[in-house]
C-alpha cells in the first residue's frame, strides 16, 4: 500500500522518468530519464537570387584583349564575318557572374533548342518593344485625334502578330519542359522520366537559364530598354501574380496601360485563375481557342513542303542562317549584321555612328557603307530604361543597328489538317562544341584555381 501510495503522489518514478520540484520557476516539472532524441537535419540547397544578378558591362580594355584572344568565336575558312547568337552568347557567359554559372547551364545554353528559343524570344521582345511604343503614341494622339474603325482592324493585327510570336517562343519553351529533342538529359525526372523528381534543381537551372537568356536579349537588341525586357519576360514565363521583378520594382505598368494598349500587348488569351491553378501566358498561348496554323508548332523541327511568306519569314528569323538574315529582310536584332561595325563588347563603333548621323537619308538606304544599318521608330529615346544602371535622365539620341520588324501578313483562309503529317526532320544547325568546351574549361578554372598560380585566370 505504501509503495502505490508513493507511485501515485507527486514524488514518484516512473518508468521513463520521474516527477521533481523546479524551484526556480516554482512548479512541478516531469523529468525524462531517456536520452535526447536525435534531430536529423534536412540540407537545403541555396538558390541563385537570380533577380538580382548583376552581369559587368564596364569591362577593361586587358580584359577585352584575354576575351577575344581565348573565348571569342574564332572564324573559319569562309565563313561570313557576322554576329550571330554564339558572338551575344559568348559575351553574356564572359560577363556572368560564376555564382550563376553551371555546367549544365552551359550545355544547355549549347543546343539547338536553346538556339532556336533564345532566336524567338529576341524577336518576340524587339517587335513587342516596337508595338510598345507605337501603342503608347497613338494613345496620345487620340487626345487630338479621332478614333475610327481603322484603328480597331490596325490593333487586331499588332495583337495577332505579337501572340503568334509569342507562341514560337512557347514551342521551344515547351519542349524543353518536357525533355523534347536533345533536353531530354537535362530533364528533372532523367531522359527515360523514370526516376524521383528533383523539383529543387530544375527551378534553379531554368531561373539562372531565364537570367541569362534576358541579358543575352538586351546584347542583341543594342542594349535597349533593359527593365521593360526584364519585366516583361518575368510576365510571359510566371505570369503576374509571380512576376517577381515586378514585386521588387513596383512599377505597375499594367495597370498604367489603357484598355486598348493591353488589349494588344497581353492579348485576349490572358486568364485570371486562383494562384494554384494559374499558367504562364506561354502555356495559354498554346492553349488559346484562336486561329492558329498548326505548321508553327514544328517550325525548325519539322520539314514542310509549302509554307506561307509569313511561316518562311519565322523560320528563317529562329531556325535559319544568320548570314542570310540581312539579305532575306529579316530581322532578329544586331544577328547578321557585320561584325566589323561593332567592338569587342559588341557595341556599335563611334566613327560607323558618325558616318550615319551626318548623312540626312534614311539610314535603310545607307547599306553600302554599313551593311544591315537602319534608324529604329524610336530616335530619340530616355537613357532611364533604355540603357541599363544609366542613371541619367537626360534625353539621347539611340541608334539601332537593325530594322524594325515587318510580319507578312496573315493568310485569310485557315489551313486545314492533312491525313498526315510530315515526319522528315528539318535541318538543325548544330552549336558550336569547340566554344562549349572553352566555357566548360573556364568556369572549372575559376571554380577550381590552381593554388601555386598567380596567373589570372579569367
Amino acid at each position: 500500500m505504501a509503495d502505490d501510495d508513493d507511485e501515485g503522489s507527486f514524488g514518484g518514478e516512473f518508468e521513463n522518468g520521474h516527477w521533481a520540484w523546479d524551484e526556480v520557476n516554482n512548479e512541478l516539472v516531469f523529468v525524462s530519464d531517456l536520452p535526447p532524441e536525435l534531430v536529423e537535419t534536412v540540407a537545403v540547397t541555396v538558390k541563385v537570387p537570380t533577380g538580382t544578378v548583376e552581369f559587368r558591362d564596364d569591362i577593361d580594355l586587358i580584359e577585352q584583349l584575354r576575351f577575344r584572344k581565348r573565348y571569342q568565336r574564332k572564324l573559319k575558312l569562309g565563313q561570313p564575318d557576322i554576329i550571330t547568337v554564339q558572338d551575344v552568347k559568348d559575351l553574356a557567359l564572359f560577363t556572368a557572374p560564376v555564382s550563376l554559372l553551371s555546367p549544365m547551364l552551359i550545355n544547355m545554353l549549347h543546343l539547338s533548342t536553346t538556339d532556336r528559343f533564345i532566336r524567338a524570344l529576341i524577336l518576340y521582345c524587339q517587335y513587342y518593344l516596337e508595338i510598345a511604343e507605337e501603342m503608347s503614341n497613338r494613345i496620345l494622339e487620340l487626345e487630338t485625334k479621332v478614333r475610327t474603325p481603322y484603328c480597331d482592324v490596325l490593333e487586331h493585327t499588332y495583337r495577332e502578330n505579337i501572340s503568334d510570336l509569342r507562341t514560337l517562343v512557347a514551342k521551344e519553351y515547351c519542349t524543353m519542359l518536357i525533355g523534347g529533342h536533345d533536353t531530354k538529359k537535362f530533364h528533372h525526372m532523367g531522359p527515360q522520366k523514370k526516376r524521383r523528381s528533383l523539383s529543387d534543381k530544375d527551378a534553379r537551372l531554368f531561373e539562372t537559364l531565364l537570367r541569362i537568356c534576358i541579358q543575352i536579349v538586351w546584347l542583341a537588341l543594342s542594349r535597349r530598354s533593359f527593365n521593360q525586357i526584364e519585366l516583361e519576360v518575368n510576365r510571359v514565363f510566371k505570369s503576374e501574380i509571380f512576376n517577381s521583378v515586378e514585386h521588387t520594382l513596383r512599377t505597375n505598368y499594367i495597370s498604367k496601360m489603357s484598355k486598348e494598349e493591353r488589349g494588344v500587348l497581353l492579348g485576349h488569351c490572358v486568364r485570371h485563375d486562383k494562384k494554384l491553378n494559374t499558367r504562364s501566358p506561354l502555356i495559354n498561348e498554346v492553349f488559346c481557342h484562336r486561329p492558329i496554323d498548326y505548321r508553327m508548332m514544328g517550325l525548325g523541327v519539322i520539314k514542310y513542303d509549302e509554307l506561307t511568306p509569313r511561316l518562311r519569314y519565322m523560320l528563317m528569323a529562329i531556325g535559319g542562317p544568320e548570314e542570310d538574315l540581312v539579305e532575306m529582310g529579316v530581322t532578329v536584332g544586331i544577328l547578321g549584321i557585320s561584325r566589323s561595325c561593332f567592338d569587342t563588347m559588341l557595341h556599335v563603333l563611334p566613327t560607323v555612328l558618325d558616318s550615319h548621323k551626318k548623312s540626312k537619308s534614311s539610314f535603310s538606304s545607307a547599306s553600302s557603307s554599313a551593311p544591315g544599318f537602319s534608324k529604329s521608330a524610336t530616335a530619340s529615346v530616355k537613357s532611364t530604361g533604355s540603357m541599363k544602371g544609366s542613371p541619367s535622365s537626360k534625353t539621347v539620341d539611340k541608334l539601332y543597328v537593325y530594322n524594325n520588324i515587318i510580319l507578312p501578313e496573315k493568310d485569310e483562309v485557315e489551313p486545314e489538317f492533312p491525313q498526315s503529317f510530315p515526319d522528315e526532320s528539318a535541318q538543325v544547325r548544330p552549336c558550336s562544341e569547340t566554344q562549349r568546351k572553352r566555357w566548360q574549361t573556364r568556369l572549372h578554372r575559376l571554380l577550381h584555381p590552381p593554388k601555386n598560380k598567380r596567373k589570372s585566370i579569367i
